[in-house]
């Protein structure tokens, strides 16, 4: 074992199982084990902790019922919350235990319009972590899936200003559109209309190479190949890298060559200790903190990069 793999290795259990599953190649009992702690201690068990008697977090869906009046989105409130339990790998018999399906049902309205929670709203990147958060729960999140497939604008992709009359794709949109819909495909096998959606949504990213205009070929933005954790609604290169690596290992398909540049710039990041720096992390209120300032080694980048790195030099000839 590294030096770096060690260092991950000293973290909290949401990271720690992946490094041990994801890195390390750890048997199923070692990192199974330590994903289960996940809701007893370290930031699983704070956040759980952190919801309230009526299900939802902060008392909103977006944004957290007293809006705190600093810079930057708040990111304490439920969907934001559940999102963050998910990738940490808490199990959800957890929270259905806790009855959080039916209560956010109950109480969980959406800020826009007061629509019910499971139903989502208007915006794609709020749907699409709604979505993943549901299906990976349980919820009945259907009517949701279909929203997405009648939503799709002719590029093969979405945006969130749809109801602005945009029908162009976002980089944004699509990604989280897209994870939304494979943690959905993963959790009840999908269907030929999601597959479908999924194949178009990726292949307007991969037409782009992840992270350029098609028309000039130049850079969409600088955020594209800012690297910061956590993640958020943000779309990156390393974001969109590791979806289309879970999206590989679940459709069986190869790496597709169209991410090789984006792979470089993933590459590039890397320190020569093997460590990703953490970029700017996006502004807004906070449970509590789970990395580093900008600037500093992060471990969950560091995870983030050396998966992807090792799923793409695995697979590409």
């Amino acid at each position: 074992m590294n030096v770096r793999d060690e260092w991950l290795l000293d973290s909290d259990p949401a990271l720690r199982w992946q490094v041990e599953r994801d890195l390390l190649g750890e048997p199923p009992r070692v990192w199974e084990g330590t994903r289960g702690r996940v809701g007893v201690e370290g930031f699983g068990a704070r956040l759980l902790a952190s919801q309230g008697v009526d299900g939802q977090w902060a008392g909103g869906a977006y944004f957290p019922k007293d809006r705190p009046d600093v810079q930057g989105q708040p990111w304490t409130a439920t969907t934001w919350s559940l999102e963050a339990l998910r990738e940490w790998g808490l199990d959800a018999a957890v929270l259905r235990e806790r009855g959080t399906v039916e209560l956010l049902a109950g109480n969980c309205r959406w800020e826009y319009d007061d629509l019910p929670y499971w139903g989502g709203e208007v915006d794609c990147c709020a749907n699409g972590v709604t979505v993943a958060n549901g299906a990976w729960l349980g919820a009945d999140v259907s009517g949701l899936v279909e929203w997405f497939l009648e939503h799709r604008l002719p590029d093969g992709g979405w945006n969130c200003a749809w109801v602005e009359g945009s029908r162009r794709s976002s980089f944004h949109s699509t990604l989280n559109a897209l994870k939304g819909l494979l943690v959905h495909d993963i959790a009840t096998g999908g269907t030929d209309d999601t597959r479908a959606a999924r194949q178009q949504g990726q292949e307007y990213l991969l037409r782009r190479g992840l992270y350029r205009r098609l028309s000039t070929g130049e850079p969409v933005a600088p955020w594209a190949t800012h690297l910061t954790y956590p993640f958020r609604w943000y779309y990156n290169v390393l974001n969109a890298a590791d979806y289309f690596r879970q999206a590989s290992l679940h459709d069986n398909t190869p790496p597709d060559p169209r991410m090789a540049d984006a792979m470089n710039h993933i590459r590039d990041a890397r320190q020569p200790d093997g460590t990703w720096l953490q970029g700017s992390p996006h502004a807004g209120q906070v449970w509590f903190d789970v990395d580093v300032q900008a600037g500093r080694p992060s471990k969950w980048l560091t995870l983030y990069g050396a998966r992807v790195l090792a799923w793409w030099e695995e697979n590409v000839v």
